[in-house]
């Protein structure tokens, strides 16, 4: 048996064992904590909401049920069917205009700025999904810019993603890597798995979704039965 397989039966066992009492707790502290795909699906299904979009999408459904406020309508069939651009400028859409990161665009980015070459970002692209899940923000071209100049430096970029709703659906990837990253954590086995208990602790908590080596002691009545013999250990 490989070293995920024991951390996917985690992961799905406490997902179907929490949805049900989840869906009768649907208020603001819901959102305090941290929340699987799956159980959001789940969740919108169950109130009858789209089920379809990204993680960050089907938070902002559950937020609006929660508020009170009208759902949008999901805008992902109008998306397919949204013809070319004929022209692109700082007034374009980003969504439902057929604007897309592709050539032309690059061209446009690439004369706008001055510079031979242009490299679209990941914080434009951020900023297109959410543009495309809330056409209500009427985001356009002009934002783009905008957020293109706002965070050239490192600092502020990773300020900007670490804010960013969609941006959180990568916790868990990041959770994983720094917990792999620690040479503490090679004492154990399976390792996944106890990134995975580590992981509920943590999603649980208000705290910030994120590995520290201090979780080892904090939790190390949960994990100490997954201490192997040093002879055992990976050299």
């Amino acid at each position: 048996m490989s070293e995920t397989e024991p951390s996917i039966l985690l992961i799905v066992t406490y997902s179907a064992i929490t949805i049900r009492s989840k869906l009768l707790d649907l208020n603001e502290d819901f959102f305090k904590h941290y929340h699987y795909k799956t159980e959001l699906v789940a969740i919108c299904r169950q109130h009858r909401l789209p089920a379809g979009g990204t993680k960050a999408v089907l938070n902002q459904r559950l937020q609006a049920l929660v508020a009170g406020q009208p759902l949008d309508t999901p805008t992902s069939k109008v998306k397919r069917l949204a013809k070319p651009v004929k022209e692109l400028s700082v007034t374009t859409p980003l969504a439902n205009s057929g604007f897309s990161f592709n050539a032309e665009a690059r061209q446009f980015f690439a004369a706008y700025f001055h510079v031979s070459k242009f490299a679209f970002t990941k914080p434009m692209a951020v900023l297109k999904r959410q543009a495309e899940a809330q056409p209500q923000l009427a985001l356009t071209v002009a934002d783009l810019i905008d957020v293109y100049q706002a965070i050239r430096n490192s600092k502020a970029r990773q300020q900007f993603l670490a804010e960013n709703a969609e941006e959180k659906t990568y916790e868990w990837n990041r959770f994983v890597h720094d917990f792999f990253a620690d040479p503490a954590t090679r004492q154990f086995r399976p390792r996944l798995k106890v990134a995975a208990i580590l992981w509920q602790h943590v999603k649980q908590s208000t705290a910030p979704k994120q590995y520290v080596h201090s979780l080892l002691q904090a939790y190390h009545e949960d994990i100490a039965g997954y201490v192997q013999a040093s002879s055992e250990i990976d050299q």
